[in-house]
């Protein structure tokens, strides 16, 4: 999953924004909404699931609790939350969409770019983009010769120069934390 976010603010184990921000979400961006970590109501369900794949929107980030989740594992929506509750929220107060939200830590404001795969997900600032994208591109090109040269009997410590590294480590302090010891 990769697109920019729409964000939306909820009260905690409320609802009612959910559906509205969902109808607001273009397209191939990605929901992400602040749930306050609220990990004993779900936000989120097959309902809402199956409305946002045919909608065409790219995924869903949520900092909170989702139910449903068998049906969600079977559709093809990638679809993210902190854990899974039977019991879903109320709809009494007003969220805000298009506000700069925190989502698990992570500051997310409108137009971040999310990113996701099996191993979690990321948040790149809009400004850092080109730049991250970038880095992220040589980064694969090492890890694809890395990968080869293993493949080829090397041995990754020496690949990595562990050995060097863990010389200049003894001969500064070893932890970032003594840095600053004197010497």
């Amino acid at each position: 999953m990769a697109g920019p976010a729409v964000t939306l603010r909820v009260h905690t184990a409320d609802i009612l924004m959910v559906g509205k921000a969902l109808s607001e979400c273009p397209r191939g961006f990605v929901l992400v909404v602040d749930g306050q970590g609220e990990l004993n109501t779900a936000l989120w369900g097959s309902i809402t699931t199956a409305c946002a794949r045919i909608k065409g929107v790219e995924g869903i980030v949520i900092d909170g609790a989702i139910r449903d989740v068998a049906l969600i594992r079977r559709d093809k929506l990638p679809v993210f939350a902190r854990a899974v509750v039977p019991n879903a929220g109320g709809a009494e107060y007003r969220g805000e969409i298009g506000v700069a939200i925190q989502c698990a830590g992570a500051v997310v404001s409108p137009g971040d770019w999310i990113v996701s795969d099996e191993d979690g997900v990321v948040v790149v600032p809009r400004a850092r983009l080109e730049a991250t994208v970038a880095l992220a591109e040589r980064l694969r090109k090492v890890e694809i010769r890395i990968q080869r040269q293993v493949k080829g009997g090397k041995d990754l410590s020496a690949l990595l120069r562990y050995d060097e590294l863990l010389v200049n480590k003894a001969a500064t302090g070893g932890l970032p934390q003594m840095r600053f010891r004197n010497k």
